[in-house]
């Protein structure tokens, strides 16, 4: 056993770094002396492959499952609050937000928020957001992706406005509809059935429709990544799911172990960091549940790596493998790289591609 003390001192530490916390194991009692060749009777058991590719380092996280960024609709008109949606409820383009009087109001896609009446003659973001929804509810297939509101920008509205059977006037303002990034889900009312609204007054909070995981990420280590980098998730159920990076926060705050801020705990100021997936649609995790985020790390490419339970200590050397041939075991030095998804990157003139060399059984 005496290749494994040293290996199991120095190397542990070591390993526990790399992704996963890789643990390095023992062979049994069988030896090979430095640099001598050992018969059958000391081979290893199981043997793995020397292989050539790439190599990429994950690094996983802890994270949680929710909605993405929410914000509150406000009432654009006065009046009483005839009716709201139940908390949890998805609202779509051109979907009732809520009814004031005998009125409903609608949501429509956009960044921009509705501050003023839209009509013939206006030109603006506003306008061409609008535009926009009404091509892609079919009122408007004619209309120009421009900022103008055209004579046929009125009749399309018109359009719209007989659909919900409103009155057809040809002009849109917030006592119609409300703009938003893409769907809403209702998180709780701030306004009771009943009571009087007058522009402004919060009607109720809302987050987006689409499930996203939250992590936070070291400020020093947000450089390494960027949005649109490709993420795996792993669910509470075991299962995983594919997504990308949609957010690096750019204000840095202290992190705690509950993540609830206050005193104690890790200091380290970390940076807000989103997920989307790319089939929100298939998760059906509660809100809120913690998950696992692993994140791509340092690549290597065309290397040779084994598998890290192979490496064995060389007491005043360094690290090596036993390479199994002929029916025979010589120990080879080796220089480590990258540890990967169980692997480790591996170099030096006695080991080539193809060869097997022991693992524990």
């Amino acid at each position: 056993m005496r290749r494994r003390k040293l290996l199991l001192g120095v190397a542990a530490t070591m390993l526990v770094a790399t992704a996963g916390g890789v643990a390095v194991n023992t062979f049994g009692e069988a030896q090979a002396d430095g640099g001598k060749e050992q018969q059958d009777g000391g081979l290893p058991q199981v043997t793995a492959e020397v292989s050539r590719g790439d190599l990429t380092s994950a690094v996983q996280v802890p994270g949680k499952l929710g909605f993405s960024a929410g914000r509150k609709i406000s009432a654009g008109a006065e009046g009483v609050l005839a009716w709201l949606p139940k908390s949890g409820d998805t609202i779509g383009r051109s979907e009732k937000l809520y009814d004031v009087n005998e009125k409903s109001v609608y949501l429509m896609f956009g960044e921009r928020p509705m501050y003023r009446e839209l009509k013939t003659g206006n030109k603006g973001t506003d306008v061409q957001q609008l535009k926009q929804n009404l091509r892609a509810l079919g009122y408007g297939n004619q209309l120009a992706d421009d900022n103008e509101f055209t004579p046929g920008t009125a009749q399309a509205v018109k359009a719209w406005q007989k659909a919900k059977g409103l009155s057809q006037t040809g002009r849109i303002g917030a006592e119609q509809i409300v703009f938003a990034p893409g769907s809403l889900r209702v998180q709780k009312a701030e306004a009771t059935v009943g009571d009087r609204l007058a522009p402004g007054k919060p009607v109720f909070s809302a987050t987006g429709a689409g499930r996203v995981v939250t992590f936070d990420m070291k400020v020093a280590e947000s450089g390494q990544h960027k949005t649109g980098d490709k993420v795996t998730i792993k669910l509470p159920d075991g299962t995983e799911a594919s997504g990308k990076i949609s957010s690096i926060g750019k204000s840095a705050e202290e992190s705690t172990p509950d993540g609830q801020g206050g005193g104690g705990g890790d200091k380290t100021p970390k940076v807000k960091v989103t997920v989307e997936f790319d089939r929100p649609d298939r998760i059906k995790v509660i809100d809120q549940a913690p998950v696992t985020v692993s994140l791509s790390g340092e690549s290597r490419k065309n290397v040779l790596s084994v598998p890290v339970e192979a490496l064995i200590a060389l007491p005043g050397r360094g690290f090596g493998v036993q390479v199994v041939e002929n029916g025979k075991v010589r120990e080879v030095l080796v220089e480590l790289g990258l540890f990967a998804n169980g692997r480790v990157e591996v170099s030096g003139g006695g080991i080539a591609e193809g060869e097997k060399v022991g693992v524990p059984k």
